[in-house]
């Protein structure tokens, strides 16, 4: 191998590559890699993970590599900075700032619990909704 080829392995190594980790219902854990196709392999115990994930991930590199393949560059989720502005009534920012007060927490904090909270209610709420349909659905051809 020529050392520009060795040069440019070094530099997909050195790439982050995002995996997903499935628990396998028969036990264990498969481990893929979707920027790399048939990048995969599995696992018994979750502490296994990571060596296994970056094992698999240099030898699918460099078998890759070898073969003279293209390799592609890893996809990243889009990113957020965990900041955004909002407009509210002062009425309202009044409310929660007191609250927050009331809960011995920042308001930055109280804000951050609330949006939770509502955001996880919001997801009970859809899933009960596509519930509900599905009960309908069997309801009618019951009918």
């Amino acid at each position: 191998m020529t050392t520009a080829a060795r040069n440019k392995l070094q530099e997909y190594l050195l790439l982050q590559y995002p995996f997903h980790v499935v628990a396998d219902p028969d036990g264990g854990y498969v481990i893929l890699f979707p920027d790399l196709p048939g990048c995969m392999t599995q696992v018994e115990r979750i502490e296994e993970i990571p060596a296994a994930a970056e094992e698999i991930r240099t030898l699918w590199l460099e078998t890759e590599h070898a073969a003279g393949a293209d390799i592609p560059l890893p996809s990243y989720p889009e990113e957020y900075s965990g900041k955004f502005n909002v407009r509210l009534p002062k009425s309202l920012h009044r409310k929660l700032a007191e609250g927050a007060e009331r809960q011995g927490v920042s308001l930055n904090q109280y804000m951050v619990d609330l949006l939770a909270r509502g955001d996880a209610l919001a997801r009970v709420e859809q899933r009960l909704a596509r519930i509900e349909e599905r009960i309908e659905d069997i309801q009618q051809r019951l009918s």
